[in-house]
């Protein structure tokens, strides 16, 4: 696991930039302590930090340039098949010079042209210059399990794995407030936009082909959704359930190839308790992981995990954290996060990676599943509305009643209170609003609302409805809960899920790899009907079903808690005087000026109240994106943007 950087100059100002690529490069070090490298020719620079995962050769070391010295690569990621595609190259009668992955990369694009990253089964963010054609393609993998950031001026293009990496190259630190209103409805930042203007996500499955001053972008991957072979799909439930165990068993297998210690995390959930199954066929006595919670035994679900470690025999390991062990790592989150993202469980990804690295370098997952399979709570709310019924309008003609009663997250009373509100105003609005809605703690109006009035000013409502019309636009009035899921892995997985598992797994030096997101698993998925994904009684039906022979039944009985840190009871306590005394404190909210003072001070007044709702989880986003305005704007000096990306 790597982290790459570099810069393509179109003019002699943008050359200047080069001077700045060892501290681009330094600047994501966690990414790969072990070795780095730079790459400098005419108006191209590209850089390099490794994390050794397999034990290569001294000449597998990045950048790499192929024999002839005209192609150069930087690649972070890791292929899976890619012993078979350098063998297939072996055969037509190519040498390789070392064992990596990368070189077998380098080789196809020479060989094959862009086409050739439909053939790769793995994760990555890579770029390769070619000095003949003077030249830059940058790519990123299927699902955006690596992050690629780029920026264009009139003077140069700069990519990054990471924001920190292009603030060292000098891009300009001007506030999007289009992404700013969202990430206060989301808690996170939609791409392909980021918080500063100028700055983009490269999407997933998407490419860029520079030469000249012309960038060309282009989508090479699509999830193969196709509702019409959907309803033509032939097997049976128990062929499908057969098949969901062979790919993931082959995707599985393939992500336990590794030259340093592996392991595996286990939640005590379902999917993460397959993953460990799988790979105990393949792996004697695996590495498994699990945090739990000494003071909120409501979120400790560390007695399933067991079970499932139990019946493998699994070398596990068991972080038990209490309140004050978040406390002592929230700065070291925060300080890592260069964008705001304010899902609050990466505090505990970033134990959880944190502790596991010092163990292994490389962990599996189950990341993935719920967003294909129909695990969130959410989805079976989706499928009441769609179903329709007695159960439904009962719920929706109680809204008197829900919004009475105290609403909160850490209580079971509490936690369903808030649900049955959400889902009465979900039955009472279109797929598109009610996907947005169920996606968001605070509504467009109410993020707007939190802003003061010089900053709503700058939030275009046009381009803001632009993009959230993007992010929707594979639901329809028509269309079934798969558009749902396939919406689910354009925005929550790549822009939360993954997001948070890659940003505190590098901040820890630890690869994470998701079966789950295999493209033959993700293929599959969508070729499945609804009702073999969720019905009435069970989320994620073909995964339980599928595994349940595997798999302790005590997993079966009880309700999915999730990965949640308790902040609730944080704020009220520890944290409470860094809202009221330090980054929501009247003066600095006041002499900041980007949020409306008195719309604070309700947030906080809701926090203290018996009703707090999801009101922490809006505390929390402010908490993030101030600390890092304090560690990012404050200490930055003003400057115009002017990208034409």
């Amino acid at each position: 696991m790597c982290g790459i950087t570099g810069l393509f100059a179109f003019t002699d100002t943008g050359r200047n930039a080069l001077a700045s690529l060892p501290a681009s490069t330094d600047a994501i070090i966690s990414r790969g302590p072990d070795s780095q490298g730079h790459f400098v020719y005419d108006r191209c620079g590209l850089g390099f930090r490794r994390l050794a995962i397999l034990d290569l050769s001294a000449d597998g070391n990045q950048p790499m340039t192929d024999e002839s010295g005209r192609y150069t690569i930087v690649f972070n990621g890791e292929i899976f098949n890619f012993r078979e595609l350098r063998q297939r190259l072996m055969n037509k009668g190519y040498q390789f010079h070392s064992q990596t992955d990368t070189e077998v990369i380098l080789r196809l694009y020479i060989t094959e042209g862009r086409g050739f990253l439909k053939k790769l089964n793995g994760f990555f963010g890579l770029a390769i210059y070619d000095k003949e054609e003077d030249s830059l393609f940058i790519a990123r993998d299927r699902m955006g399990e690596k992050p690629v950031l780029v920026y264009r001026d009139e003077d140069k293009f700069m990519f990054a794995s990471e924001m920190k990496s292009l603030m060292a190259l000098g891009i300009p630190r001007k506030l999007d407030y289009v992404a700013l209103s969202h990430y206060l409805q989301l808690n996170y930042i939609p791409g392909p936009a980021t918080i500063f203007k100028g700055v983009k996500k490269l999407l997933p499955g998407h490419y860029l082909y520079i030469k000249g001053k012309k960038v060309v972008r282009k989508r090479w991957y699509k999830i193969p959704y196709d509702p019409k072979k959907v309803e033509k799909n032939k097997l049976s439930y128990e062929q499908q359930q057969a098949k969901l165990v062979n790919l993931l068993d082959d995707a599985t297998a393939r992500r336990l190839v590794a030259d340093v210690p592996l392991g595996a995390f286990l939640s005590g959930g379902i999917d993460s308790s397959v993953i460990v199954a799988l790979a105990s066929r393949h792996t004697e006595h695996l590495n498994t992981f699990s945090i739990g919670y000494r003071d909120e035994p409501f979120f400790d679900e560390t007695k399933y995990a067991k079970l499932v470690a139990d019946k493998y025999k699994t070398n596990h390991t068991v972080f038990s954290l209490s309140n004050q062990d978040l406390y002592d790592h929230i700065f070291e989150v925060l300080d890592y996060i260069d964008e705001p993202f304010a899902d609050s469980s990466a505090l505990a990804v970033y134990i959880l990676s944190k502790r596991t690295r010092e163990k292994v370098t490389v962990a599996l997952s189950g990341d993935g599943a719920d967003e294909m399979f129909a695990g969130y709570n959410k989805h079976m709310g989706e499928f009441q509305v769609r179903k329709g019924g007695f159960k439904a309008e009962a719920v929706t003609g109680l809204n008197l009643l829900w919004d009475i009663l105290p609403k909160s997250r850490n209580s079971f009373f509490g936690n369903r209170v808030r649900q049955f509100q959400r889902f009465s105003r979900g039955m009472l609005s279109g797929p598109k609003d009610r996907y947005w809605d169920w996606a968001s703690f605070a509504s467009a109006a109410d993020a707007r609302g939190l802003l003061s009035a010089e900053a709503r000013r700058k939030v275009g409502k046009k381009l803001a409805e632009k993009r959230r019309k993007d992010i929707l636009e594979n639901l329809h009035a028509q269309g079934d809960l798969n558009e749902v899921l396939l919406t689910d892995m354009q925005l929550v997985l790549p822009y939360d899920m993954l997001t948070k598992v890659d940003l505190m797994s590098m901040a820890n030096s630890l690869e994470v790899r998701p079966p789950f997101l295999d493209p033959n698993v993700v293929r599959f998925a969508f070729s499945l009907p609804v009702e073999s994904k969720i019905d009435a009684n069970m989320k994620k039906r073909i995964v339980q079903d599928a595994f349940r022979p595997m798999l302790p039944e005590e997993l079966y009985k009880r309700p999915k808690h999730g990965f949640e840190v308790p902040l609730l009871k944080w704020f009220r306590a520890e944290l409470r005087p860094l809202i009221e005394d330090d980054l929501l404190s009247d003066a600095f909210v006041e002499a900041q000026g980007i949020f409306d003072l008195n719309a604070v001070r309700a947030l906080k007044t809701q926090l203290f109240s018996r009703s707090p709702g999801d009101v922490h989880a809006r505390i929390w986003a402010l908490i993030v994106f101030q600390h890092w305005w304090k560690r990012y704007m404050m200490a930055s000096v003003p400057q115009v943007a002017s990208s034409t990306l």
